[in-house]
This record gives C-alpha cells, structure tokens and sequence, in this order.
C-alpha cells in the first residue's frame, strides 16, 4: 500500500510558486507591444451639423463594412432608430441620445450604443468646435443596417 501511495503522489501537479522578483519585471505577453496605436482622427470640413452627419455616417460605414446592408432594404423592418449624438473637439461622442428607440428591440438599441461607441474617434468638427448630428438607423432581421444618410432606399 504504501508503495501505492508513493506513486499517487509521484504523479501530482507541483504546487503553483509564488512569482519572483524577476517575474514582475518581465512584461506580459499583452503589454509587451505596448498600447495599440490608434490613428489620430481626419479632421471634418463640414459647416453644418447636416453636413457633419455625412462624414459620421462614412465613418461608421467604414468601421462595420461587414455590417452594412447591401442593396435595397426589404419593406419590413426589424427595427428603425433616430439616434442623437453628441461629438465633441477630439472626435469622441460625448453623448447618445434616442429621439425615437426601438423599445421592441432593446437588444438593437444596445448593439447601436455599442457600434457607435466603438467607432470612436469621429472625424473632428475641425469647423464646428463640436457638433451634434442625428441619423435614422435602418435595422434589418439579419442584424445589418444601413443609416439614412447613406442608404441605398427600400423595396
């Protein structure tokens, strides 16, 4: 039995050590490249918020090609959204709001939030200081969209 016993434990996991000095110094594999290197964003021409919603709606196409509904829209929708937004010096949205949500949808609602956050920074509205736009976005049941400003029209 005992013979048994020393094998047992013969095959156990060394307990885990504590890390060393010299660990702490050497850097993880996910900062070693250090932050990844965000482009400073293209500065905006526009004059008018109307304008602006133009350039906004490119750069969000741009960040979600594979996104974008291609064609005609179907005559139903799953989901249509007018979303406030608010974009300040540097590009970055200050504010989201919903002029008209899609409550059947909250799950729309939320993937909008997050599409337009994540594409962030914005063209600067080198022209304006700061600008807010408002665009009407076009849902499909796929989960593809296309906004107003840009869209290719509905069947």
């Amino acid at each position: 039995m005992a013979s048994a016993m020393a094998a047992l434990a013969a095959c156990k996991s060394p307990p885990p050590q504590a890390p060393t000095a010299q660990d702490s110094k050497m850097p993880s594999r996910d900062t070693a490249a250090g932050p990844a290197a965000t482009p400073a964003p293209k500065a905006s021409a526009a004059a008018t918020p109307r304008d602006y919603r133009k350039d906004a709606a490119s750069h969000l196409y741009s960040h979600n090609q594979q996104r974008i509904y291609k064609g005609k829209l179907p005559p139903m929708l799953y989901a249509i959204g007018v979303l406030e937004v608010d974009i300040d010096r540097q590009g970055r949205v200050a504010r989201l709001h919903w002029t008209r949500a899609p409550r059947h949808a909250p799950e729309v609602v939320a993937e909008i939030e997050r599409t337009v956050r994540a594409a962030a920074p914005y063209p600067t509205p080198s022209r304006l200081g700061k600008v807010t736009y408002v665009d009407t976005w076009l849902w499909d049941k796929s989960g593809n969209f296309q906004l107003d400003t840009l869209t290719e029209g509905q069947l």
